[in-house]
């Protein structure tokens, strides 16, 4: 199978642009649970791609507004690609969405993409979910604050954590995902005084900026101070280390899910991302 196969071809393809803001992609990342969003801008001479703008740089990058500042170049591929090197691609570049481009901007492959192919049997899949799964698993207490805990999450550069409870026992899990669909974007102003801002929000990805006595604009998205366990999915779905990697593609398609915990005779073992998945296809 080729890229051509399994892309979202432009038409569908959801796009910002340039001139923009970060509040246009952060829309786009909270209604659609996207982790990023190819950026284009329009010229007498048509449409002109630009680069991606992802959940990581609107964190990594909070005192940036402007998309032209925020988007980033990312490996691109062609329609005629196979797609075992797109999949190698991805896990060599540790990229999520692949932009198609042949001189413009002509598609999107995705990890769920070829994570369908796998479901299908048309790119790999035979191997077993033991062999594809990390033994080391990011974990967070049950009652630990949200903001906290995607604090937490940004360390340990992992877009998930198994929540467990007082016991040690896995009672749910955390994602990148739950956490963006609770922010909330606040407007006002802030008086900045003369040394340093006030910094007393839940939590921010933009603080304001101190420039003496005066005010100014600020723009933060704060996130809820309740404990995890408000937040998380409590239906955990979990599967078995000799489950093949086929199955494991199809319950998170079945479920919308990018990860899943993996369990050996009731024990939590390791988790298998959609990503280590594309491990066993090339």
């Amino acid at each position: 199978m080729d890229v051509a196969d399994v892309m979202t071809p432009r038409e569908d393809v959801v796009t910002v642009e340039i001139p923009g803001t970060r509040d246009d992609v952060l829309e786009y990342l909270q209604d659609r649970a996207f982790s990023s969003v190819p950026v284009v801008k329009r010229t007498d001479e048509g449409e002109v791609y630009r680069g991606i703008v992802s959940r990581d740089a609107l964190i990594e990058r909070p005192d940036e507004d402007q998309l032209a500042l925020l988007a980033e170049e990312v490996p691109t591929t062609t329609a005629d690609t196979e797609l075992s090197a797109v999949a190698e691609l991805m896990i060599t570049e540790g990229e999520r969405r692949v932009p198609v481009v042949d001189g413009e901007l002509v598609g999107i492959v995705t990890v769920t993409d070829l994570v369908r192919a796998i479901a299908s049997g048309e790119l790999g899949g035979e191997t077993a979910v033991g062999e594809l799964a990390a033994t080391e698993v990011n974990a967070v207490y049950v009652e630990t604050p949200l903001p906290v805990a995607e604090r937490e999450l940004s360390y340990a550069g992992d877009p998930y954590a198994v929540v467990l409870a007082e016991d040690g026992e896995m009672t749910g899990i955390l994602t990148e995902v739950d956490i963006i669909a609770e922010a909330r974007v606040v407007e006002g102003e802030a008086d900045t005084g003369e040394s340093i801002a006030d910094d007393d929000d839940d939590w921010k990805w933009e603080s304001v900026k101190a420039v003496g006595n005066s005010y100014m604009p600020t723009r933060n998205v704060e996130i809820p101070t309740g404990p995890v366990a408000d937040f998380m999915t409590t239906s955990v779905v979990t599967v078995g280390t000799r489950r093949a990697a086929q199955d494991a593609a199809q319950l998170m398609l079945e479920h919308d899910i990018e990860q899943i915990p993996v369990v050996s005779g009731g024990e939590l073992v390791g988790i298998v991302r959609d990503m280590d998945l594309l491990r066993g296809a090339v």
